[in-house]
Parts: C-alpha cells; structure tokens; sequence
C-alpha cells in the first residue's frame, strides 16, 4: 500500500459513547488510513464493514497502532491493513473517535495527516511531508548503488569492496537522508 495519511485518534469511550468509525466515508481514494487507538489489544477499530467499504473506496490501505478483526475478508479483497494482531472484541461503546486528521502515534512514530505511508512484506514506513523529497532522493541513490554493488559481486568483486566503490555506507547517514535515516 501507498498513500496519503488520513489520521484518526481514539480515546476512551465517553457516556454516551461516540462512533468508531462514521469517518469512513470522507477519506479520499488512494488514502491510507491511519488508526492510534493508543497501542490497545483489547479492543479492535477495524472490521469487515470497514474493509468493505474502503476497498468499495479505493482507499490504499489501513494502519493501525492496535488490533483488528475479521481478516479473512481483507484477504480475500487483497485489501492490506497492518495492525499489531487480530482477534475479535470491538471497540463499539469502548473507544470513540477523538479526533480526525490530526497528528498520531503509530508506535513510536509520529504521523501528521498527508505524510506518505507506504506498507509492504515487510512492515511500514512513514515519511513526514517535509522530510519526503529528501528521504526519496536517499532511497533512489541507495538502490542504484544496491544494483551497482549486485553487478560487482556477480562480476566477481568481494562484498566489501564493492560497497566501499560504491559508497554505499556513506549513503545511509542522517545527513544524506536529511535527518530522516
């Protein structure tokens, strides 16, 4: 998944208690997403209702610093949502909406709405709007000098050399990724 965050914050249920997810409707096409329900593992914010009708959205995917449940849908829409766990217990009457499009914490990573979350295989990344340009520039140089290096060592050249030729160490600090290594 790839998108734009579209950030939402749960607290604690009030009395009466708010909505779980009626923002589901205002995020925008190619959005992605992102739920702090404050780390919780006893209540879900994510379930089949909602996968049907991001997906009905064409929304990227789903984030979320929590559980979900009901998975066997997102596999079978191939719609990917990235949470701590899944199991069953909703938040209804639980957890409520705190607050839309506002910074969060997923993790210990701060998220402002309209950064770029991007999710694969292997986990997710999050690059802040105004380190974005940087952070891609650092990544494109990187994987350029990743293939150079491949080519090298299939050409014969021991792994140490060729990522000394190639600088790739000198590629990964914090100051070629503008902060954000």
């Amino acid at each position: 998944m790839a998108g734009r965050a579209f950030t939402i914050l749960y607290g604690p249920a009030a009395n009466p208690a708010g909505t779980v997810g009626d923002f589901i409707d205002d995020v925008p096409p190619g959005a992605v997403i992102v739920l702090d329900n404050g780390c919780r593992d006893t209540v879900t914010v994510w379930g089949d209702i909602m996968t049907e009708v991001a997906h009905r959205g064409k929304i990227a995917g789903t984030l979320i610093d929590g559980i979900c449940r009901d998975t066997a849908l997102c596999r079978e829409l191939g719609y990917p949502v990235f949470s701590r766990d899944h199991w069953m217990r909703t938040g209804k009457d639980r957890v409520q909406v705190e607050g839309t499009n506002v910074p969060v914490t997923i993790g210990d990573v701060r998220v402002a709405p309209g950064d770029l979350v991007r999710g694969d295989a292997d986990g997710v990344v999050v690059l802040p709007h105004e380190h974005e340009a940087a952070v891609l520039d650092a990544a494109e140089a990187i994987e350029a000098a990743e293939n150079r290096i491949r080519e090298a060592v299939r050409g014969g050249m021991r792994l140490d050399e060729a990522r000394r030729l190639f600088r790739y160490h000198e590629l990964q600090t914090r100051e070629r990724a503008g902060g954000a290594a």
